[in-house]
């Protein structure tokens, strides 16, 4: 089956209850069962059974095996939140005194959760982009990990899978990824190594913006060595399913970061458009970044465009795609403002990966906690603006962007 295809009849996609197309909606807290024998053999994993929501749920499990067949993994573990999708995803396989090596070019809260982690005892080197030339000097004896966006955001690199990962396998570490913007149509990341792959479902996944969620998706195919991963030794007997069953009876269950069934079901039959829309999406992308570049002194950035050191890689790793989001540099903050507010159909808004086109200035908003240094070195600068492009009809939005462009001081 092709993509399309695949998200509508897939090995994920099961017979449910009175014939329905989609999946019960289980909004319930908790389940019961006959007898306290029976609750305790699904407690204790003996047997397959609900026992409560903030553990498993049947409409989340249905959402799970989705993105999961999908991925091409192993297992999938949905969270509350991309942020907390990232988080455990890190926090499943890491301890004080760890270190983490993470692209610069990360959006925002990533960065931030990067800090957050010193007062834990683990440091993060950041590396201008993952490759391997610029892991290679930052990897020391407690590296447990190497952390990249596949496409960054908002700065728009993009990781070469295949090579980095390749790299630090020789050394022992695994390459966990966040593929929310890339998405599984334009790249299934563990088919060129990636060890582990992290979305938040809230953006393209779920497609209308109505709902937070995160999942990890992880290969099955990192061997977690007992002395480097001492946290895994109790795990060793699941095999290829250590990396999930950890997670599962570990740090997600009890940090408590679980996906709500309703948020569950909205991302659910959100997926089942994910092919089509992220065809219209980069084709208006790439469009539009065509038809801004270089008009009334902006510069676009835009994986696809034939100029960018990227194209390469969205040629042969991206299905041809450069994914849904491009910037604009415009000369000034104030200029910048002046655009975003003479748009007509561009929304002002933080969300990126919804029908609707969305800009924002990443400066003043979801940058506002990071340093200089850690905006440059991210795309950020005062006159950049960051687009999520919708699937309005391509025209409209050049026509709506190009007239707001012409129209600046």
């Amino acid at each position: 089956m092709k993509f399309n295809t695949q998200l509508l009849h897939g090995n994920a996609i099961k017979r449910y209850p009175d014939g329905a197309t989609l999946p019960p909606i289980s909004q319930v807290s908790a389940f019961a069962y006959e007898t306290a024998q029976d609750l305790e053999k699904v407690f204790n994993n003996r047997a397959p059974g609900y026992a409560y929501t903030r553990i498993s749920n049947p409409v989340v499990d249905s959402f799970e095996r989705r993105v999961c067949e999908l991925e091409g993994g192993k297992g999938a573990v949905a969270c509350s939140s991309g942020m907390s999708a990232v988080t455990l995803a890190l926090l499943n396989i890491l301890e004080a005194g760890d270190e983490i090596i993470a692209g610069s070019g990360l959006f925002g809260g990533t960065i931030d959760l990067f800090g957050d982690l010193k007062a834990f005892g683990i440091t993060t080197r950041f590396a201008k982009q993952i490759t391997v030339e610029e892991i290679a000097p930052l990897i020391t004896d407690k590296t447990k990990v190497v952390f990249g966006e596949v496409i960054g955001n908002p700065g728009l690199d993009v990781i070469d899978l295949k090579a980095v990962s390749e790299f630090v396998h020789s050394k022992g570490i695994p390459l966990i990824v966040d593929s929310t913007t890339a998405t599984p149509y334009l790249v299934q990341p563990i088919a060129y190594g990636a060890d582990v792959v992290v979305h938040s479902s809230s953006k393209y996944i779920n497609g209308g913006g109505n709902a937070i969620s995160g999942v990890i998706v992880d290969s099955g195919k990192f061997s977690w060595d007992n002395k480097r991963y001492p946290g895994f030794a109790e795990y060793q007997k699941y095999g290829e399913f250590a990396y999930v069953a950890k997670l599962r009876n570990g740090i997600w269950r009890n940090m408590g970061g679980c996906l709500a069934p309703m948020n569950a079901f909205l991302n659910f039959i959100g997926m089942d458009t994910l092919g089509l829309r992220m065809d219209k999406i980069c084709s208006n992308a790439l469009e539009l970044a065509k038809a801004v570049d270089g008009l009334n002194g902006v510069t676009a950035n835009y994986p696809a465009l034939e100029n960018n050191p990227y194209k390469p890689l969205v040629e042969s790793q991206l299905n041809g795609m450069g994914g849904g989001i491009l910037t604009m540099r415009v000369g000034s903050k104030e200029r910048a403002y002046q655009l975003m507010n003479h748009l007509k159909y561009a929304l002002n808004a933080t969300n990126i990966g919804d029908v609707r086109t969305l800009v924002i200035h990443p400066a003043s908003t979801i940058y506002i906690h990071n340093t200089e240094e850690q905006m440059r070195d991210a795309g950020v600068y005062a006159d950049t603006i960051r687009v999520s492009v919708g699937i309005e009809d391509g025209s409209d939005l050049i026509e709506d962007f190009t007239s707001a462009i012409k129209d600046l001081d």
